[in-house]
């Protein structure tokens, strides 16, 4: 984070010695300790929540998706189901009148391209 060499620290302890005092140096020293460990605590939290927020989103995301795949595929579904009655409610009348033709546009079978056979 910081590009502090061994000689700037050596020389930010010499002053350190010299305003504080040896007294007081390592009382000093020690808060100085445990800011940087809960300033160090504070910013891991901050990255770990950053992080899960962007994970839960990504799962909203991905949950959505699979909500409108799923509905698509319901209403596919739902309308192969209707094609499917329809048809079956066709065939049932057919079956009910076999000697009415309900389709208009269904030709009679052609007959066989090739001559009968003669013995």
């Amino acid at each position: 984070m910081f590009d502090i060499g061994f000689s700037e620290i050596l020389a930010i302890m010499v002053v350190a010695l010299v305003v504080i005092g040896p007294e007081r140096l390592p009382k000093v020293a020690r808060s100085m300790g445990q800011w940087w460990g809960r300033i160090q605590r504070y910013l891991n939290k901050i990255k770990q929540d950053v992080s899960s927020s962007i994970e839960l989103e990504e799962l909203r995301d991905t949950r959505r998706q699979v909500q409108a795949e799923a509905e698509e595929m319901e209403r596919s579904l739902h309308n192969a189901g209707s094609e499917i009655n329809h048809s079956l409610a066709m065939l049932e009348k057919e079956l009910e009148n076999p000697g009415q033709n309900p389709d208009k546009d269904v030709a009679p079978p052609a007959p066989s391209p090739l001559p009968p056979d003669r013995p």
